[in-house]
């Protein structure tokens, strides 16, 4: 029987720079997607492959580029309860994760190359749990430390083992 209430989305936004991150990546992963059909087109020229096809392709990486980092961002979300973690992350697939404090195991931060370059890290939360870790990516960096202290000392100040 149920009792009315759903899960609601996370409340907490990741850092509007990280639209700028995930376009980046998109862009890299589009040029080596075009850098193959090119080459795909210049190497088998004798299979004379629709000029369509090529025109095709160019817009659906165009489409990738312009539309994936904004729906990101749109879906992206985290909060920190006193009990529990919450995290929803995909742009195809959506998946919501709650981790509760007494599970967590490790609190990791971690900075890439590029988020690096716009101030941005992700906190990773490790649990028991067979499903694998919650990673909350495009935080802001000052804030991604102030989570990892935040998160660190609730998970430590529950009872057991997070086994």
């Amino acid at each position: 029987m149920s009792d009315g209430r759903s899960l609601r989305e996370p409340a907490q936004r990741v850092s509007p720079r990280a639209r700028t991150v995930w376009l980046i990546g998109a862009l890299a992963q589009s040029l080596l997607v075009a850098t193959a059909v090119v080459l795909a087109v210049w190497v088998w020229d004798w299979v004379d492959m629709p000029s369509w096809v090529v025109v095709l392709v160019g817009l659906g990486l165009a489409a990738y580029v312009a539309i994936v980092p904004q729906w990101r961002y749109l879906v992206h979300r985290w909060e920190v309860t006193d009990t529990a973690v919450y995290t929803q992350s995909g742009w195809w697939a959506r998946e919501r994760r709650i981790a509760p404090m007494s599970r967590i195991q490790t609190v990791d931060y971690a900075e890439g190359a590029v988020a690096r370059l716009f101030g941005l890290a992700s906190v990773t939360v490790t649990t028991a749990s067979a499903a694998g870790a919650l990673e909350i990516s495009g935080l802001d960096k000052h804030r991604a430390r102030e989570l990892v202290d935040e998160l660190t000392v609730k998970a430590d100040a529950v009872e057991g083992d997070a086994t």
